[in-house]
């Protein structure tokens, strides 16, 4: 009788284990990253008697939780390209909106500008035509100011998202470090490999989310821990620990943010999920828009003032810069290291016979001892210079070097913030200078060579190396951001569609079915019905029994 009673309340303990278990994977239908768990029944072990082994029932030996190893890397890969392709085609599409769009875009003011040049070149002696220029010199400047401006605000928006993805990096780290503890201690707390299943879905669902910010890649541990690599192989939660990401600004530009752990800098080995997708539009789209603007406001400057300065106006005097950065002097922004030896410096100015040499792109100027060397940072391509030397011709500029001593360096920014600072400095309609000839005092007005060879420049080819005008070189900015924008949306529609088949394996093996679950709740009561029918008959032959022997 015993034996019977045994079994049957081993089959009721185990439906009534099983009918928890259906029920909380009920209530966590609607839980993110919860996976469907069951009961792992095992049979006892049979007992030898002389009518042969007799069975003793079942034991209800673990709570397992339906997961798949590959399914999930597949899922957290998948998370990680979609985010950054996604990130990146937000940040991308507002740019190519900036520049693309009529009512933003400079080509409208470029070229009512030339237009206005043209009709001085047709009437060199109106006043009202002469102010036309003046008012479109006006605008097109401010509008070279708004575009940078905005790019400038973009800028700032794009770090403030970066802090941001940051802290929600070192966040989700610590978080999967303290489960990380708790796991552990959960798991020895068992000799037999019983694991904490909702531990374990909360610490996935947590390096999924991780996976949104930054790619990673994970190795599980004996003890039920969790490694997490970033980068290059640099571990962000190594057990119960996990490591700090930071942000850091460069010395000579605090605009401009590294990604650093650990003491060094990691930015260049950070791949996937948002952080990723806010660098790359940063470095493939922002800085190269700014920089391409600003060559165009540098190259118009350099160039438009070079030929009026060789002019006369309405008064016969000589012409004089109708642009400037802040003063008539065209000067190049140096930003010296906050290292550098005591009275060391490094001067610049913009070359007007070498403006096709400008080139999009900050450079950095260092001195060895023995050379100098002037590295385009854009793509490290890097001139030597032998030293000591007091002037340097750059590409489209020229340096002026005083006092400096080994191991100093400078950084040169000939076009970033050209765009910024561009003004037109004349106000006054008649000190336009349209003649080829003059004296002081004596007006030339009829003479128009200078005005036609200042409207030729329209379509004259003096950026890049002669081969653009400042059309062209709009265009090529427009063009190259609206490429890179819809290969950034074409990218993260296919992004898109891999995520949704990662989540619909994962969903497939790991989700709750309700209508699975209600089968299974029918099926586990009937069987607990039936082992508590074996309890009542056992109790009835207990009772038989009992009855017997008294009687």
């Amino acid at each position: 009788m015993a034996g019977i009673l045994s079994t049957a309340l081993s089959g009721l303990t185990a439906a009534q284990r099983a009918l928890e278990t259906t029920s909380h994977n009920i209530a966590n239908v609607n839980t993110e990253g919860y996976s469907r768990q069951r009961v792992e029944l095992g049979t006892r072990p049979a007992e030898f008697t002389g009518a042969g082994y007799i069975g003793q029932g079942v034991n209800a030996e673990t709570v397992s939780r339906s997961y798949d190893q590959f399914i999930t890397n597949q899922l957290t890969s998948s998370t990680s390209a979609f985010s950054q392709s996604d990130g990146f085609y937000a940040l991308a599409s507002r740019v190519d909106n900036i520049v693309s769009d009529e009512a933003t875009s400079l080509s409208p003011a470029l070229k009512s500008f030339f237009n206005s040049v043209n009709e001085v070149a047709n009437d060199p002696s109106s006043i009202p035509v002469r102010q036309v220029v003046i008012s479109e010199a006006e605008s097109l400047t401010q509008q070279f100011n708004t575009l940078s401006s905005q790019f400038r605000d973009l800028r700032t928006q794009t770090n403030n998202e970066l802090q941001g993805t940051v802290n929600d990096i070192n966040s989700f780290a610590e978080s999967i470090a303290s489960l990380n503890a708790k796991i552990v201690l959960d798991s020895n707390r068992t000799s037999n490999g019983q694991q904490p299943n909702d531990l374990l879905d909360q610490r996935d669902a947590l390096v999924t989310k991780l996976a949104e910010k930054v790619s990673i890649s994970t190795i599980p541990q004996k003890n039920g821990s969790l490694t997490v690599f970033i980068g290059s192989g640099q571990s962000l939660v190594l057990g119960a620990n996990s490591a700090a990401v930071s942000l850091s600004q460069s010395t000579t530009d605090p605009s401009h943010k590294t990604i650093n752990m650990a003491g060094l800098d990691i930015t260049k080995s950070i791949t996937g999920g948002e952080l990723s997708g806010q660098l790359k539009f940063r470095d493939e789209v922002l800085d190269p828009a700014q920089q391409q603007l600003g060559l165009m406001s540098a190259g118009l400057a350099v160039e438009f003032n070079k030929l009026h300065e060789t002019g006369f106006d309405l008064n016969g005097a000589a012409g004089k810069a109708l642009f400037g950065f802040g003063t008539p002097t065209l000067t190049v922004p140096v930003t010296a290291d906050p290292n550098n030896s005591a009275g060391s410096s490094v001067t610049a100015v913009y070359d007007p016979n070498t403006t096709g040499q400008l080139y999009p792109s900050d450079y950095s100027l260092s001195y060895d001892g023995t050379n100098y060397s002037l590295t385009r940072l854009s793509d490290n391509t890097t001139t030597t210079i032998a030293g000591p030397a007091a002037t340097i011709a750059g590409p489209g500029f020229t340096l002026t070097t005083s006092g400096v001593s080994a191991n100093d360096s400078f950084l040169i920014r000939p076009t970033f913030d050209a765009a910024q600072k561009i003004t037109s400095l004349i106000t006054k309609p008649d000190e336009l200078a349209a003649a080829g000839t003059g004296t002081p005092g004596a007006p030339v007005p009829g003479d128009n060579s200078v005005a036609l060879s200042l409207a030729d420049l329209e379509n004259k080819s003096v950026l890049l190396g002669g081969k653009a005008t400042f059309s062209d070189a709009y265009g090529q900015l427009v063009s190259k951001v609206g490429t890179l924008t819809h290969a950034a949306n074409i990218s993260r529609s296919a992004q898109e569609v891999l995520l949704n088949q990662a989540k619909q394996s994962r969903e497939s093996l790991a989700g709750v079915n309700l209508d699975e679950e209600a089968a299974n709740l029918i099926k586990f009561q009937n069987s607990y019905q039936a082992s508590a029918k074996a309890i009542s008959i056992t109790s009835s032959l207990f009772d038989i029994l009992i009855g017997a022997i008294r009687g």
